[in-house]
Order: structure tokens, then sequence, then C-alpha cells
């Protein structure tokens, strides 16, 4: 355990120093940059020992290994976050258990969380995920579609829309990634400015590969994998 403690916690500094220099290069204070550390090929062990090494924000993309993990994990001090698909009749066991929601990818959805909120009386949050890169594998709304479904979200006060979520496509080149960035950037400023009532202050964008980039383009979560494990 103290060898697998000793080369999480050396990944863990090297990506808290990468954001925080990403940050100070475009001039950004390094605090407005959060790291989310995916957790979904993790063994328990390595989960364990980043959360002794002060993280606390855990992303899992499929509903049964968030179940598991936060039943094995059941602490408040860990704020879970989803990041993959969630099917609808996941959603009243789900719900609970999620501090915020990265993936809100269709109006179908989005009324099936607003109904389970509502049963609860609990306010929801969550980013919506936008198709950024016209990859036809990856999920997300097209960018025609937001319009939409933050009308249809400003309509109900039982799900609070933080902001949206992208990926750059794969095998994409660094412009080809800081232009689907820009994008997602520029969307929510045109989404902030069209739907003043909304709190769009997030934007979930970067990965292990590309965070320096998503964090010039304004990032404000970077969602870190392979680079806290291998």
């Amino acid at each position: 355990m103290d060898a697998l403690k000793n080369k999480i916690a050396a990944n863990l500094t090297r990506v808290r120093e990468g954001i925080a220099d990403s940050a100070v290069r475009c001039g950004r204070d390094p605090a407005s940059v959060r790291l989310l550390a995916v957790t979904k090929y993790s063994t328990m062990e390595q989960i364990r020992c980043l959360i002794e090494l002060g993280c606390r924000d855990l992303a899992e993309s499929r509903p049964q290994d968030l179940w598991e993990k936060a039943k094995q994990f059941e602490t408040s001090e860990i704020r879970w976050h989803f990041i993959g698909h969630l099917q609808r009749n996941k959603v009243r066991r789900s719900l609970p258990l999620i501090h915020l929601m990265h993936s809100l990818d269709s109006l179908r959805l989005l009324q099936e969380i607003c109904s389970e909120a509502k049963r609860v009386e609990k306010v929801f949050d969550a980013l919506v995920e936008v198709n950024i890169s016209g990859d036809q594998n990856k999920t997300g709304l097209l960018v025609s579609e937001l319009p939409g479904l933050l009308e249809h979200a400003a309509g109900d006060s039982n799900v609070r829309i933080c902001g949206l979520m992208g990926m750059a496509g794969l095998g994409a080149s660094e412009d080809e990634t800081r232009r689907s960035f820009a994008l997602l950037r520029e969307l929510r400023e045109h989404m902030q400015s069209r739907f003043p009532q909304l709190p769009l202050a997030d934007l979930s964008m970067g990965m292990s590969g590309d965070y320096p980039l998503a964090i010039a383009e304004g990032s404000t979560i970077v969602r870190i994998g392979s680079a806290l494990f291998e």
C-alpha cells in the first residue's frame, strides 16, 4: 500500500502542478480550476489512496459502479460526480449519490430528473453535455439542440444547470482540440446571455492528455484519470 500511495501521491502532485502552471500561463488563478479524479478504471485501493491524499471530488461513468463505490466509501467528505450516460430507469437510485452530473444529454433525461427531483423535494445540479467534436460516436446534445433544453430547464426550479461539458474528438490534433474547447466556451457565454437566470458558471472540459489546452480556453473542471494512476 505504501508503494501504491507514494506513486499516486507523486502523480497527484504532478497533475496539480500542471493545472497550476497551465492556469498561470494564461493569466488565471489556479484556484479557478478544480481537479476531478476519474475513478472508473480504479481499484478500491487506488481510490482509498486518493481519498487519504485529500481528493474529495471523484467521478464515475457507470451507474452500477457509482452505487458500489459510494457504498464502499460512504462518507460525506466525498463528492461523487457522474460523467457517463445515465439511463432514465437508473435516475431514481443514482440521483441521491450524485453531487454534480456532467452528462445531461437529452430532454427526456432532463424531464426524468426534474420529475424525480420534485418527488424528493431536492434541487439537483447538472451540466449539459454538448457534442462539440462532431464525432458521431460521442454522446451529447447537438449544438442546435442546446437552446431548447436550456429553455426547458429555465422553467424548472428543481434542476439547476450549472454549465456545460464537452470532449475533444478522438485523435484530434492540438488545433482541433483547442477549437472544440473554444466552441464550448463561446456556447456557454452565448447561452449565459440568453438565459441569465441559469448559473452557467462551469465548463467541464479537458482530460489527462489535453487539460492544458482546456484550461487555456476557460475550463473550470478538468477530468483526470490515467495521469493519476499510471
